[in-house]
């Protein structure tokens, strides 16, 4: 399967031209586009809550997905390498026209998997030293943080803990790790997340 990935970050851009670049590619190339995905939204959102997300989970070995370049993946260098990380687990091609840039079963693939491997390492890394610093940050300013004494209730354990754990997650502290810093499980940390954060968001 040939899939075309159009990404336009607002409603006031066109996919056309993106459109017009991929069919040009592919009419140079004697290919034919399968299915194409199309989206309006920001590069910054996570990948898993796109579109593209959904094209991730149901690409198979020797798919190909065609974009007009690597910018349309993603708006950071870590995201872009993640999804083409997935890709390359999967085996699953990624082209795009304007960078040239070919993911594929070859050498320069088998590169980069050692670069996503490393640059993986430094970000979790990254993401250890700035979940100590936001801790050191909410303590200095008198921020409890630990679980409360004399108390088990699982709501009573992150109660007022919403502004916090919203900040360790939008700077990449993962669910396990939260679970870890209040001594709880990760799926209480889920379903507090879920129920009082991301619903507070919505309303």
């Amino acid at each position: 399967m040939v899939y075309g990935y159009i990404r336009v970050s607002s409603d006031k851009q066109t996919v056309e031209n993106q459109r017009f670049e991929i069919l040009n590619f592919c009419e140079k190339e004697g290919m034919t586009i399968d299915g194409w995905i199309e989206e309006t939204v920001s590069g910054t959102k996570s990948y898993d809550k796109r579109e593209l997300g959904n094209l991730l989970t149901k690409v198979h070995k020797d798919d190909l997905i065609i974009c007009s370049e690597l910018s349309r993946l993603g708006r950071n260098l870590f995201m872009i390498m993640e999804i083409l990380n997935q890709c390359m687990d999967k085996e699953c091609r990624v082209w795009t026209i304007k960078d040239s840039y070919r993911l594929g079963d070859d050498i320069q693939s088998k590169v980069l998997a050692f670069a996503f491997g490393l640059s993986a390492e430094i970000e979790r890394n990254l993401i250890s030293q700035r979940t100590k610093e936001a801790l050191a940050r909410k303590k200095a300013e008198g921020v409890v943080l630990g679980r409360p004494k004399g108390r088990k209730s699982d709501k009573v354990k992150l109660s007022g803990k919403e502004d916090i754990i919203k900040d360790l997650r939008e700077h990449g502290v993962t669910i396990t790790e939260i679970a870890k810093i209040y001594k709880v499980n990760r799926n209480t940390v889920s379903a507090f997340i879920r129920e009082r954060i991301e619903t507070a968001d919505e309303t």
